[in-house]
């Protein structure tokens, strides 16, 4: 049996399916209020719950094997990012009858941010996860291609591209279904136990770049708007005065506006070789889902 957090996610989802087809058993974890019928339809087994509650995540572990995690924050690193997983690790191991444990964490974990909650979650999670004993892999995305799909609605529509800060920042944004073949396979592949992998795309991109690939897929020539990075600063601010919790997620919001995201050759050579499968870049990622 796997457990599978984040189950209606951009990630999850697809890790269900893929579980799914290789006619294993998932027990999903999702909210009430999630759109859980794909889910359901495939064959899965749904629970529902809470990941704020510790009695929620000790009832989901119980009789599973294999653990995914990939939920993400929803505006609360510590509870989410944090907590919960140290939650599932602890359950996990007193459990005894997990045999791997497959974590979401984010590239550039290990920097050290101070200003980004979520990478601070992540990189204490890592660190607990990999002194626990368990089994696991780590994998460290530097940014999902399905985030990009309402941004390229929007461009459909209007031809505008809002760019933030520096135009000419380096990404290797990973195909999602990539992600998720290489979440699933990380049980089963032995190279992939007890490793932390930067996971990208084969593609080292420039930021400036992502408006060129909308273009090309729209035949459209597009208008950016590229507002310095001191925008987001003064909307810090702001916040700041009147929502402290949102503040602390501008925090995380401004490090990946900032900074570089993209693996190197040698790593993503690295990934091929492990999964053994070719990367699918983010304009075939793109074509594919918005029927163009």
């Amino acid at each position: 049996m796997y457990l599978v957090t984040g189950a209606t996610g951009g990630i999850g989802r697809r890790v269900v399916r893929l579980l799914r087809e290789k006619e294993m058993q998932v027990r999903a974890f999702v909210r009430l209020t999630s759109r859980y019928s794909e889910l359901e339809h495939r064959g899965a087994k749904i629970f529902i719950g809470d990941l704020r509650q510790e009695k929620d995540i000790q009832k989901a572990c119980q009789n599973v094997q294999y653990i995914i995690s990939t939920h993400g924050s929803d505006g609360d690193a510590l509870s989410l990012d944090y907590r919960a997983n140290i939650e599932l690790i602890d359950q996990a191991k007193s459990t005894g009858v997990v045999e791997h444990f497959v974590l979401i964490s984010v590239l550039g974990a290990d920097r050290g941010y101070e200003d980004a909650p979520v990478f601070q979650a992540k990189r204490a999670v890592e660190q607990y996860l990999t002194a626990s004993g368990l089994n696991y892999t780590i994998l460290r995305p530097s940014g999902l291609a399905s985030n990009l799909l309402p941004l390229a609605e929007r461009f459909r529509e209007t031809g505008f591209y809002l760019l933030i800060g520096d135009p000419k920042n380096r990404t290797s944004i990973v195909s999602t279904d990539d992600l998720a073949r290489m979440v699933v396979d990380s049980v089963t592949v032995k190279a992939a136990h007890n490793q932390i992998l930067p996971v990208g795309g084969p593609e080292i991109l420039l930021r400036e770049d992502i408006p060129r690939i909308f273009s090309r897929i729209f035949n459209k020539e597009p208008t950016v708007i590229n507002p310095p990075l001191f925008v987001i600063d003064g909307l810090r601010s702001a916040l700041l005065l009147f929502n402290p919790q949102g503040q602390k997620a501008n925090g995380t919001f401004r490090t990946l506006l900032a900074n570089e995201f993209f693996c190197t050759k040698e790593e993503i050579a690295n990934l091929e070789g492990i999964f053994n499968f070719k990367l699918e870049t983010l304009e075939n990622f793109l074509r594919k889902y918005l029927a163009v």
